[in-house]
């Protein structure tokens, strides 16, 4: 199988040895978004600020390859704070709409930068959703 990496500019550039994504197949593995905007800057203000832009960011980086949120089969959350996972949650589900992948949230000790969010996805391209 082969591996591509993924790239846009519409979300902040990888600051290390990683990529923005990668496909494998037809999954499609984000590395994790924290609020940063595409232009490097991050994001000013509370939880809902920030999660509102790592979920562009992500949006972006699954547009990339051709994909959307309904796309999404697992997200992983790490939250600086859980106390805070109600407004995360109501953004959270804003775009997603009635589309529900699995997921997992954490909270961590701390984040890049000592941002209070930060998402990763696995997303599934071209594959049919079957609901039962």
């Amino acid at each position: 199988m082969s591996l591509k990496i993924i790239s846009t500019p519409e979300a902040p550039a990888a600051i290390g040895p990683y990529a923005q994504a990668v496909r494998a197949g037809n999954l499609l593995f984000t590395s994790g978004q924290i609020p940063l905007t595409p232009a490097g800057q991050l994001v000013e203000g509370g939880i809902e600020e920030q999660t509102n832009q790592v979920l562009t960011n992500l949006k972006a980086v699954l547009a990339a390859e051709g994909a959307t949120f309904g796309d999404v089969v697992k997200a992983t959350v790490f939250l600086k704070d859980m106390n805070q996972f109600a407004a995360f949650n109501s953004i959270y589900a804003s775009y997603f709409g009635e589309h529900t992948p699995a997921r997992s949230t954490v909270e961590v000790a701390r984040l890049p930068r000592d941002v209070f969010v930060e998402i990763e996805l696995i997303a599934a391209i071209n594959v049919e959703t079957v609901r039962n």
